[in-house]
């Protein structure tokens, strides 16, 4: 009877991982014609491909089925293909990262001079003129930190001013990031993350770095689990080396970690940043332009910022991320089990106070809400996606270029918050932990 079904199982797979597989083909088809994809074919593939696998995950939790590992690591890697043969779409940083690794390999550094500086320099490269011409804000120096770079000049060493490679690259370590998870949730909840849209179209089509610094992080917290502390304090400082995002979780790795390991990472950190110190310039001008002026899709924020001074809105809202964080600190420093921490909640709660929600920023929420699946960070991965209706998406001339329609954000974060409601009455209700099922 069970080998039964498991080949009913492995069947299912492969039926939905064809079907998916399709839906991204179709999306590369589309990536590869001029202009961006219309945004209704593009929320089409979005369902086609994700509803499928959230109705396998539902029939696998529920008969308690083993998902087929090798179906699970078959078809990820299928639809990323199909992202690396699609390329960007709705998005143009890609050239700045292109421009960073270009400027790393023939100066020592990404930092300081900013791209708009060498629009009239004959020196440079014709491939990266055209690169230039598509950077935004080009009067700002490169906000990426320095193990990102480094991703970025492997990239240019491999084929210069190639996304190909770069996505390559970035494909590889997000594979890296499913065989972590697969150390620390069941094959069943990782198929959530591994086939995600969200994942699939900012890794492999579009090269969002931010994969980086998750696998790092992720990496930390299975050396962790297994007490081994110096790695894990590494891990860390270059996690946070790729994105000042991982330092949220700093603490509660390194929580059952002796001194010289919190030394440890520390030094990482500064060994990495040392080399661009030194030459005259970090990431850390740009943050701070970042922190101070940006707002897009924001969700607490925007409401708050309706009512209260900008300033004053990111202050009280900084005040209560501390407030939660301190008080999940505590409560999990008293929990001497050392379970993996919750940090689809620490991330959910930091995105939901940002000045900036960007889609790409739920790779940092959808991993670990694989190691424990909620209903709203899984709704979120789909509705997160509506930050691309935006006036440059929908060539609407009554809109700035990033600028939504009025119905955006209320379906947003309308959907978002259903599903959070669905959860805390769930949890409420049948008294879950929220302990991983092994």
């Amino acid at each position: 009877m069970t080998s039964i079904s498991n080949w009913r199982t492995c069947r299912y797979a492969d039926l939905v991982g064809l079907w998916c597989a399709l839906g991204y083909a179709a999306l590369a088809v589309l990536a590869r014609r001029p202009g961006e994809p219309d945004l209704p074919a593009f929320f089409l593939i979005v369902a086609w491909t994700s509803l499928p696998v959230f109705g396998l995950y539902v029939y696998c939790h529920r008969r308690g089925e083993l998902f087929p590992l090798g179906r699970l690591v078959l078809w990820a890697v299928v639809f990323r293909i199909c992202g690396l043969l699609g390329g960007p779409i709705y998005e143009d940083d890609f050239y700045r990262y292109l421009w960073d690794g270009y400027r790393f390999a023939v100066t020592g550094t990404p930092y300081g001079a900013v791209p708009e500086a060498f629009f009239s320099d004959s020196g440079v490269p014709a491939i990266f003129h055209g690169i230039l011409n598509g950077i935004n804000y080009p009067e700002l120096p490169t906000i990426y930190a320095p193990v990102t770079q480094i991703v970025f000049l492997l990239a240019y060493w491999l084929k210069p001013g190639s996304i190909v490679a770069l996505q390559a690259i970035l494909i590889l370590i997000d594979l890296v990031t499913i065989a972590l998870l697969l150390r620390l949730a069941p094959a069943r909840n990782v198929m959530l993350y591994a086939w995600c849209p969200l994942v699939v179209k900012e890794i492999a089509f579009t090269a969002h770095p931010d994969g980086i610094g998750v696998c790092l992080l992720l990496a930390a917290i299975v050396l962790s689990q297994n007490h081994r502390w110096r790695s894990a304090a590494i891990c860390l400082g270059m996690a946070v080396g790729a994105k000042i995002f991982a330092l949220v979780l700093v603490p509660l790795v390194l929580v059952g970690a002796g001194f010289r390991h919190w030394v440890l990472f520390v030094l990482t950190l500064a060994a990495l940043y040392a080399p661009f110190v030194i030459q005259g310039g970090t990431d850390f001008e740009s943050l701070l332009v970042f922190a101070r002026e940006w707002e897009f899709n924001s969700a607490a924020f925007g409401f708050l910022a309706t009512v209260l001074h900008p300033f004053h809105a990111k202050l009280v809202l900084g005040l209560l991320c501390a407030a939660f964080w301190g008080h999940y600190y505590i409560r999990y420093c008293r929990n001497r089990t050392r379970e993996i921490p919750r940090c689809d909640w620490l991330y959910g709660v930091l995105l939901a106070a940002s000045p900036v929600i960007n889609s790409w920023y739920l790779l940092w929420v959808l991993p670990f809400a694989a190691i424990t699946p909620s209903v709203s960070a899984w709704t979120a991965s789909v509705a997160v996606l509506l930050a691309y209706v935006t006036g440059l998406n929908l060539i609407d001339g009554e809109l700035q270029p990033y600028q939504p329609p009025a119905w955006v954000r209320p379906v947003e974060y309308g959907l978002i918050l259903l599903a959070l409601a669905f959860d805390l009455f769930r949890r409420q209700s049948t008294g879950l932990g929220g302990r991983v099922s092994r």
